[in-house]
């Protein structure tokens, strides 16, 4: 089997794993026990805004029935066909409690660039941190600074996301006390833009026409930066610290390897075997870590961003769970299931490209 081959294959699994995905959510937003008409209408609400909702969400139908409006449950397979055809033609709908007959598309083009921009920071950390961290330690076995590196890495690691982000939150409140500066006076003034729209990104002829308010302004470079940053920090230590530990493993099992013993026979310098046999074989089993940090970016970014009031959409999703508002549930699920499936599908294209014995066996 050829590479691309083998690539194509991944790429087609994906679909039924997309279709059995979005089969889970929908029994857990319309079949569970949560009624989502109840949620959106309150306990206070008559019968006749009851059925009215429901028609809307497509769980009843009106029948006539002798002339008289009546009103019956749609067949559970019916509702299934109906939630699988709008999210599979991107009909994300509308939210129904938090932001009532706005949609979805809407709310997610709000608070998407600012996930986004909390996720980028977060990965450069991890990759700026942590594997050039593994890769030193590795190179440098059974120094002092590989067993501070290691020890390190394992404690980073074990140190939960919520709990890191309450710790660190605690700190940056109470830096006067702590180390006699305040963090709100470091760099541009942040305390009322909580999540800055990132309008440097919309106009970038801002850095040329006015730099200073692109780079200083409350919206500007700068101040984006100082407000995702702590939450990014804890965002990325997971990674960070896993990244660390395969990377100096993958560089001691490549390092004593038999091709990496021709080569240094043959006369070439260290340098050049670190840099041409070393690092980029080891980089083949950091490439699932590496496009794994984007799975914790979806699952973890719903508590940091909450911890940090950070308006993304991990806190839409988590405020979405917490008032009942199913139907923008079920549409960020879709989002975010679609978006693990590409970034699966990133990594097999990468151990793809990276590694030419993959697809060569059956």
């Amino acid at each position: 089997m050829s590479r691309w081959r083998y690539f194509g294959r991944r790429v087609a699994l994906s679909i039924p794993i997309l279709l059995f995905a979005m089969s889970m959510v929908f029994l857990i937003t319309r079949a569970g026990p949560t009624d989502p008409v109840r949620n959106i209408i309150g306990p206070t609400s008559g019968p006749g805004d009851y059925h009215r909702i429901a028609v809307r969400l497509g769980i009843e139908r009106q029948v006539m029935v002798n002339g008289e409006v009546r009103y019956v449950d749609v067949p559970l397979w019916q509702q299934y066909v109906d939630f699988m055809t709008q999210l599979l033609s991107f009909d994300l709908g509308q939210s129904w409690v938090l932001n009532p007959s706005t949609s979805v598309f809407e709310l997610v083009a709000v608070r998407a660039p600012r996930t986004i921009w909390l996720g980028f920071w977060s990965v450069l950390i991890a990759l700026f941190i942590g594997i050039p961290l593994g890769f030193y330690a590795g190179l440098n076995p059974n120094t002092r600074s590989d067993y501070l590196a290691s020890f390190g890495g394992i404690v980073w690691r074990a140190m939960p996301n919520f709990w890191l982000a309450v710790i660190l939150l605690q700190i940056l409140s109470n830096t006067r006390k702590l180390f006699g500066f305040s963090w709100q006076d470091l760099g541009p003034d942040t305390t009322v833009v909580r999540a800055p729209a990132l309008d440097f990104f919309a106009d970038p002829t801002m850095f040329i026409t006015s730099p200073g308010a692109a780079l200083f302004g409350s919206d500007g470079l700068l101040a984006a930066v100082k407000v995702v940053l702590p939450a990014a920090l804890v965002l990325g230590s997971s990674s960070m610290g896993n990244e660390m530990r395969i990377g100096r493993t993958a560089v001691l099992e490549t390092i004593n390897s038999n091709y990496i013993e021709t080569a240094r026979a043959k006369g070439l310098s260290e340098r050049a075997i670190v840099w041409k046999h070393v690092f980029r074989n080891a980089l083949i089993p950091l490439v699932p870590i590496i496009t794994g940090e984007a799975f914790l970016l979806i699952g973890g970014s719903i508590i940091v961003e909450q911890v940090f009031a950070y308006q993304g959409l991990g806190q839409l999703f988590f405020s979405a769970a917490l008032s009942g508002d199913l139907p923008l549930v079920g549409a960020l699920s879709f989002i975010f299931i679609l978006l693990t499936l590409v970034l699966n599908i990133v990594q097999d294209l990468l151990y793809t490209i990276i590694d030419p014995r993959v697809g060569y066996e059956e």
